[in-house]
């Protein structure tokens, strides 16, 4: 990427002060002459207006709706954030905050959706930013906001129909929020610190915030069908990571992850979260994200991936698969008392149950089950005890989270809507009981130590009960192996691994 250029130009200085005869471009870049100006900013071809509507653009609005109603002559600012420096002038990937594109479906980073009290309601206006185009400077110079650095955007009018909402410029945000007490107005804060500056904090922030996710619970029918396509994607990647395991034996578990996020980026948008290619005694670390080990015959791959799709939404999915596409009886066996925890797990999900009920049936699988291979003695109920909990050494983390467009999705809801709530219909959570089993664990027979397996999918509440978006992915040990020996069949692909 190049991104600076030699000067050609007298620089601005003391021998060559700005004048109307220059335009200063910025910081090791040379000043650009007016004549230059005015020869890039005419003779451009009017952009065709663009008829298309945005697919979600009546249900954000009915979202907008719903926001509205909950805080009435409440004024309601939500940014979708800036851009975040890598290193110097170079940007990580935009992407905009979850809340800002539930309500707009827009990527642009630096917009603000403001809601203004008008009569029983609000007007919803989108502040974007303007700046890169032709009649100015910017265009060719701005290596942030300009279309020949950095390509086109809608303008206001484009964006308007686009999107279904009315838009302003961006340097009209803070005077249209002079005067608004901070008492009767929210904000979405940490994402634009120039919009957390407008306005000191209020209570109302927190309480946006809250309402947002407990709004973001259930998904309608649009959110539904987009974490199917995150999903159907996300099972791609991982047949691209079996066709792809045998050239990865010998090296490294990057392999693993850069084979599934090539099929992130040629379907989506991106990866939904930090891929983890836990390889051996890597898969009993819950997180395990350096992904690199050493990929070798005869261990276990816990690969836990989600494809987000262009809309945003991600898929969260974890198999544990035979490196050599089959399991050792030790492996078989761990994985079977975790596939029979998950469907117990799966089983509990349906409207009214408690959210934590496919939790709770999950343990007591795993409970009983550990008390059979010798690992824990007592009864399960004394076990599972809440002032004892001893099953946890194996078994880190709750077994269900909600998703959406965060992977951990509406985690400041309420506990009372979320963790301590029931489960409703358009719900979408997990479910991923695990064991794990470290290398140094005495408590451990010898044969499963650094065994960690976790069998993860994503689970739709239904008016009956449930559905899982992952179920065209094999969970049986019979099912997993005859799925790798047939993709092995079929000719590996190369990927462009070879040496």
């Amino acid at each position: 990427m190049s991104t600076m250029s030699e000067p050609t130009e007298p620089d601005v200085s003391e021998e060559h002060p700005i004048s109307e005869s220059w335009v200063w471009a910025g910081a090791h870049r040379p000043a650009i002459p007016r004549v230059l100006v005015e020869h890039m900013t005419s003779n451009w071809a009017e952009v065709e207006p663009e008829a298309s509507v945005h697919p979600a653009a009546e249900h954000c609005a009915r979202r907008r709706q719903q926001l509205s109603a909950a805080f009435p002559l409440t004024t309601l600012v939500i940014p979708s954030g800036t851009l975040k420096t890598r290193s110097n002038d170079t940007e990580y990937r935009f992407r905009p905050g979850t809340d800002f594109f539930w309500l707009t479906s827009s990527h642009e980073p630096d917009g603000v959706l403001v809601l203004h009290p008008e009569g029983d309601g609000h007007r919803a206006v989108l502040y974007l930013e303007t700046g890169g185009d032709v009649s100015t400077h910017r265009f060719f110079t701005d290596a942030v906001y300009g279309e020949l650095w950095t390509g086109p955007r809608r303008s206001l009018t484009a964006a308007s129909s686009y999107l279904g909402i009315d838009t302003a410029p961006l340097g009209e945000l803070e005077k249209d929020l002079v005067g608004i007490d901070a008492a009767a107005m929210g904000t979405v804060r940490n994402l634009a610190p120039s919009v957390d500056a407008l306005r000191d904090p209020s209570s109302v922030d927190g309480t946006l915030v809250q309402q947002l996710n407990e709004l973001r619970l259930a998904k309608d029918p649009y959110e539904v069908a987009k974490l199917q396509e995150a999903v159907d994607a996300t099972v791609l990647g991982f047949c691209d990571v079996v066709r792809a395991l045998p050239e990865a034996i010998g090296r490294g578990e990057r392999v693993i992850e850069g084979v599934f996020n090539l099929r992130a980026r040629v379907e989506g948008n991106d990866v939904g979260y930090n891929t983890i290619a836990a390889t051996g005694a890597h898969a009993t670390i819950l997180h395990w994200t350096r992904n690199d080990g050493v990929v070798r015959a005869g261990d276990l791959l816990l690969l836990d991936a989600g494809v987000e799709c262009d809309d945003l939404y991600t898929a969260d999915v974890t198999r544990t698969l035979p490196i050599s596409g089959t399991f050792s009886p030790a492996q078989r066996e761990i994985y079977e008392l975790v596939l029979a925890a998950q469907e117990a797990g799966i089983a509990a999900v349906r409207p009214g149950a408690a959210f934590t009920a496919p939790h709770e049936a999950a343990m007591e699988v795993l409970t009983e089950g550990l008390i059979d291979l010798g690992i824990l003695s007592g009864t399960k109920e004394e076990i599972l005890r809440r002032d004892r909990q001893l099953h946890r050494r194996y078994t880190l983390h709750g077994t269900s989270h909600m998703l959406g467009l965060d992977v951990h999705d509406c985690s400041h809801a309420r506990d009372e809507h979320y963790y301590r709530g029931e489960l409703k219909e358009g719900f979408v959570l997990t479910v991923e009981p695990g064991l794990y089993f470290q290398e140094r664990d005495l408590t451990v027979p010898e044969r499963y130590r650094g065994i960690g397996v976790r069998i993860e999918d994503d689970v739709l509440v239904t008016p009956t009960g449930a559905r899982v978006l992952s179920a065209s992915l094999p969970r049986t040990v019979e099912a997993i192996e005859a799925w790798m020996g047939e993709l092995w069949a079929e000719g590996t692909t190369n990927l462009g691994l070879g040496r």
